[in-house]
């Protein structure tokens, strides 16, 4: 798998031609923004819609110089975005369904959608989990089984490094030196993907 830094990622979407970068932008953000919205009370059909609109959005307003990185991340701006796209979703939603009721009133649409300080705090995690999620992805091509599975007992399964080192039958330097490994590799993945050029 070919690792893009999210710059080289958002260099390629001004080429509207380029399919790899796309694909590549595509592959990295649908799942935060569909998880997100989903949280927002859409159903998984509708949240794929806004999370298709979200970043043909996002596509359009970088490509028009839209995005100022002094005003704030990457994340904040797709946000933004996500967020707007989902409220004009359960507006419509709230609109047909006003229709089918025989009701003029679709104002409740936002009585039920969480303020925006907690929706963005949904949003953060959702996003540091696509991200950690990218980088286990990204490391799990570049390390030995035996590295990552001391990686895995000790981080991810909360095991001692002794507890992992018999489970292995390794020694525990090995346990620790594949922790420290791995550790460092997905710190230089994430600062690649947060790089925004």
């Amino acid at each position: 798998m070919e690792w893009l830094t999210t710059s080289t990622v958002l260099a390629g979407l001004q080429d509207y031609h380029n399919q790899i970068a796309w694909q590549s932008f595509a592959g990295r953000f649908r799942r935060p923004i569909v998880s997100f919205v989903r949280t927002m009370g859409l159903t998984e059909t509708d949240a794929e819609d806004v999370a298709q609109e979200t970043l043909i959005a996002f596509a359009e307003g970088y490509r028009k110089g839209q995005y100022d990185r002094s005003k704030g991340r990457l994340s904040k701006w797709l946000f933004g975005i996500a967020y707007r796209q989902a409220l004009n979703q359960r507006r419509g939603n709230a609109g047909r369904a006003a229709k089918v009721a025989g009701s003029s009133d679709a104002t409740d649409f936002l009585a039920c959608v969480p303020d925006e300080a907690a929706l963005s705090q949904s949003w953060d995690l959702e996003w540091e989990r696509a991200l950690l999620d990218e980088c286990l992805d990204q490391v799990r091509g570049e390390f030995e089984p035996d590295t990552l599975r001391a990686f895995e007992l000790v981080v991810q399964h909360d095991k001692s490094p002794a507890q992992a080192a018999a489970e292995l039958g390794a020694p525990i330097k090995q346990v620790y030196n594949a922790k420290h490994r791995v550790l460092k590799r997905i710190r230089e993945l994430r600062a690649a993907l947060e790089d925004e050029g």
